[in-house]
């Protein structure tokens, strides 16, 4: 038995660690990011907002993006989110770790932080793995949707890479861990300690999930585009992120190979892959999207 929640420790740490670089820069470090004297453009009206991942900040994640964003006249910005409170267990101490409800409302005040700075009224948000629901608990629970009046939202459009919408197995780390649990081993408690609680959080059938996915998968007035590389160990089964439109919302579920069918893309991939790039751009601009071809 000691062997098994080894096993699910280790897998874990292994698993919430890849892509992770040996320290995490601030955001205002990322090139193409939070200029906060943008000027959005007549082309580019709506500035976009990028959401890291659990255990990699801003600068890992989105250092191909944004500069690409930016580059295309849009104004981007990137915001580091989701570590443990002072005094709290969390042995590794990275960011996107925290409890999903309080990051959603760190996610909240950066939003009005680009709208106050920018003028506009509305923000498109790009996310990455958790960042895809720390997007929707957002617009659910933080004010970034308004179900009775869609046209306040103040979000255009989600394009999410990777999402753990409907939870994730980590591979074997989940198996294991329950088989563990019957015998009495409190994994989960061990991995709240270890990786902070978000991991747990974003399990399939956690209890944080279902709370997120009751009543729907969407939001009135908000376009939708999900992601998904059937080469993605992490988000896994990779359909698992996607969703189905409910009333008023529009959803894109758009597999990487589907657009190239040589692409080999895998979790962290999603963020820098030229092909998912390109699905990016062509899912915040349909003129982008009918005039440059995917680079397959």
């Amino acid at each position: 038995m000691k062997s098994l929640v080894g096993a699910a420790l280790a897998g874990a740490v292994t698993i919430v660690s890849a892509g992770i670089a040996a320290a995490q820069p601030a955001a205002d470090a990322l090139p193409g990011a939070n200029n906060w004297s943008c000027a959005p453009s007549a082309a580019h009206p709506v500035p976009v907002v990028l959401v890291h991942g659990t255990n990699a900040g801003s600068v890992a994640t989105w250092k191909t993006v944004a500069p690409a964003l930016a580059a295309e006249g849009y104004c981007v910005f990137a915001l580091d989110y989701g570590r443990m409170p002072p005094g709290s267990v969390d042995l590794l101490n990275m960011l996107g770790t925290a409890d999903i409800a309080a990051s959603a409302r760190e996610l909240s005040a950066f939003v009005e932080k680009v709208r106050a700075a920018t003028g506009a009224a509305q923000v498109d948000l790009v996310g990455h793995s958790q960042g895809g629901v720390v997007a929707r608990q957002y617009l659910r629970f933080e004010g970034g949707a308004d179900p009775a009046d869609p046209g306040a939202n103040k979000v255009r459009k989600v394009v999410m890479l990777g999402a753990t919408n409907h939870g994730s197995t980590f591979g074997d780390v989940q198996y294991l861990g329950a088989v563990a649990e019957k015998f009495g081993i409190p994994v989960v408690s061990l991995l709240n300690s270890i990786l902070g609680p978000s991991y747990v959080q974003q399990m399939v059938g956690s209890p944080f999930l279902r709370a997120l996915n009751e009543g729907g998968d969407t939001e009135p007035g908000v376009d939708y585009t999900v992601v998904a590389s059937r080469d993605d160990k992490i988000s896994s089964p990779p359909e698992n992120t996607f969703l189905t439109a409910g009333s008023g919302a529009t959803v894109h579920n758009t597999w990487v190979q589907d657009v190239c069918s040589s692409a080999v893309v895998d979790h962290m991939q999603l963020t820098t892959d030229p092909v998912a790039v390109h699905i990016v751009k062509s899912a915040l601009d349909p003129v982008y999207a009918a005039n440059v071809p995917a680079p397959c």
